[in-house]
């Protein structure tokens, strides 16, 4: 199962992903329950993206299953795998936007004070600022699209609020993830901000038995490897695969 950030729905982002990895893999793009609806729900929490999760899963006749999640999808996979370390065969996670609060360096918190700032501005400034954030200093903010705006890019502002709500709400059990023995990837772009992703990555190291993290060197948030490099990101994500199933054919 794939789920995408709080940007691009599902069906944008994963496209080129799905095509590189080939008919052999049963698929499942899943969009974020945050925008299930025309506006966030008002008891919006990480656990509706968990119960989502399960619910798509269920349906799509998944008992165990790999999951993947980039950016907002990566900070809902973390919750599904803390609640549900049983369903999943390997989890893999890009530049998730959020990895729990407990242990976060200074540089992390001051972000988060940062993000907490700029949900307060317009909408347009919002996201510029909302891109900036996680850039590296000095990285030129990507040129916005041409032409008028999709339709689901209102919804956005209210989705990355509800987000950031969210995360700064939610209680991420650290001690099922330390129990959580199938293999763990973090990928993430060396042009993004690395006092948000590389420090994340160092404290999710040292809570996963089993965790690697593979460097894109020339992408970052906004230009992220499962769509600038799919055939890499696919490669990656079957070796980690192979390497869940073989673990769990010695179980």
């Amino acid at each position: 199962m794939l789920l995408p950030g709080g940007v691009l729905p599902a069906a944008v982002a994963y496209p080129a992903l799905i095509a590189a990895l080939g008919d052999q893999v049963d698929a499942v793009a899943k969009e974020l329950e945050v925008y299930a609806g025309d506006a966030p729900p008002r008891d919006y929490s990480l656990d509706t993206e968990v119960a989502g999760i399960r619910r798509t899963a269920d349906e799509s006749g998944f008992d165990r299953f790999h999951l993947v999640g980039y950016s907002a999808g990566g900070a809902s996979s973390l919750a599904f795998a803390s609640h549900y370390p049983e369903r999943l065969l390997s989890l893999a996670l890009i530049e998730p936007a959020w990895a729990g609060n407990r242990g976060q360096r200074p540089e992390e918190q001051a972000l988060w004070r940062e993000f907490d700032r700029i949900m307060q501005l317009p909408p347009a400034e919002l996201m510029a600022e909302f891109v900036r954030l996680q850039l590296r200093p000095g990285i030129a903010l990507p040129p916005p699209p041409q032409g008028p705006p999709p339709p689901w890019m209102a919804q956005r502002p209210a989705g990355l609020a509800a987000f950031v709500r969210a995360f700064k709400a939610y209680e991420l059990d650290e001690r099922a993830l330390h129990s959580f023995t199938q293999p763990v990837y973090y990928g993430m772009g060396g042009l993004s901000n690395p006092n948000y992703y590389a420090k994340q990555a160092a404290r999710l190291a040292t809570i996963f038995p089993t965790f690697s993290v593979d460097v894109y060197e020339q992408r970052h948030h906004f230009d992220p490897p499962h769509r600038a490099e799919p055939q890499r990101v696919a490669a990656a994500l079957s070796h980690l695969w192979a390497t869940a199933d073989a673990r769990t054919l010695r179980i």
